[in-house]
């Protein structure tokens, strides 16, 4: 068992400490409702403020705890008040410094702990406020931490009430002197409400001069008091008895100038002898409820629009939907918006963001809210509306006022939007599935081409399942190791052959059987594990590659898919040097395949780092070239070796003389441009022999093999592939 660290400032604690008039015999009844509420609140069996005298310890309070052993070297609460922040002891017998202390070790035993010191005006550590229980508890949050350390507040007002009350029983000097030094504003009356002291920080939060106020009623300084229970207690101070009651309220106050201001207090009462006694500990909480105003702005409007945000809608929603009146959401979602921001600055954005909000309240009744739910987005609720015709009336009013012209200093705008609409109750019951239901079918309008507005349907619910459903599926085949890696070879036309291969993921699904990329690819490129299954795909794919250039063909050359996320993460180019350092390869051996809409969507950012790929060897291929919407002139700009050509165009040339046309066309550009073609979809004789005449330099598909597990790839090239015979 560890003892307690005695403090630097003990003998000063001690002397602070005398001046509360507290011994083991006289327990505090003020305090009794905070460790009460303490019990409830924090659901433990036993609670207390604890008082730390030289060599033993005393409770001012407690709940719940029986005798126990009082030594001051036994304390948990002696190790509480050696710092600041709150002591949790999680489970007792399992810290070194107490598995062994009496209070765990006997009957009644301890083994959960929380406690915080309860401090003088002047800081220093009278005792402690605790929770105990006899079972140990797994965590004990920042929260309840938090909400400890505001209980421990309370046990100090009330606290400086009995030391108010000891120094008016020593006489006035005393009094003064005492409350003189307290930072908080202390006032004591009599059971007339007659100001009988107060000390001068109370005169400062009131401005009221020195002595002024004396003998005056409370109600100059808390115009509302007489209609407190305090007022009550007062009317009859026998009720009292000896006891003695305290109270946090809040209340008005009233400052010299007549202007009103909130005070929190907390008050007391108690007799001794035949004479009723009264006081309160006064806080000016105005600083603390302009600064709940700003943090409830925060939290509920936002700051561009002033409109209500998020937060606001959700309470907003339930308090309309719990009246069983129909209610519709319209989801805004405004297009071009960054591309404002890019070309005429944030200033003149937020204008632009500013306009739309005026407009959008115009556009609906006082009752209904407009909201700003997103960097792009607003929504509209409309209290009492169940029917879908008058919401698409209403949207599409919204709508067009979204895209009348905007003039911002001088420059024209023009808006484009779409919105999503969703009913309660007839599509949700909870103002989060309404709005997330109005998010689906602005995402249908968006992506799916559903036309300016739409009207959510439960078929967009039951994808946006699957689609959770699916990234948990996910995360499971990464943890469980169900993606592997097939290869499909690619052949030089030539001479026939081995070039290499390329590596395609697959998934071998525990219920579905082995999925393809088009199963599953959408998914996971959307998904953050797509960095980390890319990266997975490089290394396994350059461990092959080591491997086939020892047993199949020293030249042979991997080729590998690459995520857009890979390129964002800032290492790509990294974890490439390293992987083909670890498995001794040379950079030509690893050719990296993107695809144009890939490096369309960022192509200030990818185009360094394909660059920087280039200049450390490694080879770079456009996949599925002219599937995409990209330009002839990207592939002059780009660092590259290989064209793959889309097998649409190859398997299609023999229908239409266009697409002939288009592929012979590729073939040319790319020999001029110093590339190399592969062509996809070689799956017959004919396909073979077609690719050959206009040029092509490679060719895969099933006329060569079909993409296979690594063992079926090399045991079908030792069969079938040489470089050294051509194809008959």
């Amino acid at each position: 068992m560890r003892c307690p660290s005695a403090l630097a400032n003990e003998s000063d604690r001690l002397k602070a400490l005398a001046e509360y008039g507290l011994d083991s015999e006289r327990p505090l009844p003020n305090l009794a409702p905070i460790v009460q509420l303490a019990v409830r609140a924090f659901d433990v069996p036993g609670a207390a403020v604890n008082m730390i005298g030289r060599d033993e310890v005393f409770f001012a309070a407690s709940e719940g705890i029986g005798d126990c052993d009082k030594s001051r070297d036994v304390s948990f609460c002696a190790h509480a008040i050696t710092q600041d922040d709150v002591l949790v002891i999680e489970d007792a017998k399992l810290d070194v410094r107490f598995h062994d202390n009496p209070l765990v070790t006997g009957p009644n035993p301890i083994r959960f702990y929380a406690g915080v010191p309860v401090r003088s005006p002047d800081g220093h550590a009278l005792g402690a406020l605790c929770l105990v229980d006899s079972r140990p508890h797994a965590s004990f949050s920042d929260d309840d931490k938090a909400r400890l350390k505001d209980l421990a507040r309370l046990v100090a007002d009330r606290l400086e009430l009995r030391r108010l009350s000891v120094a008016s029983e020593l006489g006035t000097s005393k009094f003064e002197r005492i409350a003189a030094t307290s930072p908080n504003g202390i006032v004591a009356f009599d059971s007339h409400g007659q100001i009988t002291a107060i000390n001068p920080a109370a005169e400062a939060i009131f401005g009221h001069a020195p002595g002024s106020v004396l003998g005056q009623p409370l109600s100059l300084l808390l115009p509302a008091w007489r209609r407190s229970e305090l007022a009550k207690l007062t009317r009859a101070p026998g009720a009292v008895g000896e006891q003695m009651t305290a109270i946090q309220q809040d209340f008005i106050g009233q400052r010299a100038d007549g202007s009103a201001f909130p005070l929190e207090i907390a008050w007391s009462c108690w007799t001794e002898g035949e004479q009723a006694n009264f006081g309160v500990v006064i806080h000016d909480v105005t600083q603390q409820r302009r600064q709940e105003d700003q943090l409830y702005r925060l939290a509920n409007f936002d700051d561009v629009t002033g409109l209500p945000n998020l937060n606001l809608l959700h309470l907003r929603l339930e308090e309309e939907m719990a009246g069983d009146r129909g209610t519709a959401v319209i989801m805004l979602g405004i297009e071009g918006l960054q591309e404002i921001s890019d070309a005429l600055g944030h200033n003149v954005l937020l204008r632009v963001l500013q306009r739309v909000a005026s407009r959008l309240k115009q556009c609906v009744r006082t009752t209904d809210i407009v909201a700003r739910v997103g960097d792009s987005q607003f929504a509209i609720m409309l209290g009492g509306v169940g029917d879908p015709l008058r919401a698409r009336e209403a949207a599409g009013i919204s709508l067009a006022a979204i895209s009348r012209l905007i003039l911002v200093d001088g420059q024209e705008i023009r808006l484009a939007a779409h919105c999503g609409l969703a009913l309660a109750p007839s599509h949700a019951d909870s103002p989060q599935e309404l709005v997330s239901n109005a998010s689906l079918a602005l995402q249908a309008a968006m992506q799916e081409g559903k036309g300016p507005s739409f009207m959510f349907v439960p078929a967009l619910r039951m994808r946006a399942i699957a689609r959770r459903l699916f990234d948990t599926e996910l995360h499971q085949a990464v943890e469980r190791e169900e993606l592997q890696l097939y290869y499909q070879p690619q052949v030089r036309l030539a001479d026939g052959g081995l070039a290499g291969a390329e590596a395609l993921l697959r998934w071998n699904h525990p219920e579905r059987g082995l999925l393809e990329p088009a199963a599953f690819l959408s998914a996971l490129e959307n998904n953050a594990l797509a960095p980390i299954v890319g990266n997975w795909v490089i290394d396994t794919a350059c461990r092959q590659a080591e491997r086939w250039r020892a047993v199949l063909s020293p030249d042979f050359r991997m080729s590998v898919n690459v995520f857009a996320a890979q390129f964002g993460r800032g290492n790509l180019r990294s974890f490439i040097r390293s992987a083909i350092d670890r498995y001794n390869l040379p950079p030509g051996s690893l050719e990296l395949e993107i695809t144009e809409t890939t490096v369309l969507d960022d192509e200030a950012r990818f185009l360094p780092l394909l660059e920087g790929l280039r200049d450390d060897g490694i080879k770079l291929a456009f996949d599925d070239f002219g599937t995409g919407f990209a330009s002839l002139s990207l592939v002059a700009r780009y660092p590259l070796a290989h064209l793959k050509i889309d097998k649409s165009f190859v398997q299609r040339a023999f229908v239409s003389d266009k697409d002939r046309a288009i592929v012979q066309a590729i073939t040319d550009l790319a020999h001029r441009l110093g590339l190399e073609v592969i062509a996809e979809g070689v799956e017959s004789r004919r396909y073979l022999d077609f690719c050959k005449d206009i040029g092509c330099d490679e060719g895969q598909g099933y006329l060569f093999g079909k993409p296979v597990p690594a063992a079926e790839f090399e045991a079908a090239c030792r069969r079938r592939y040489n470089p050294n015979i051509r194809t008959a």
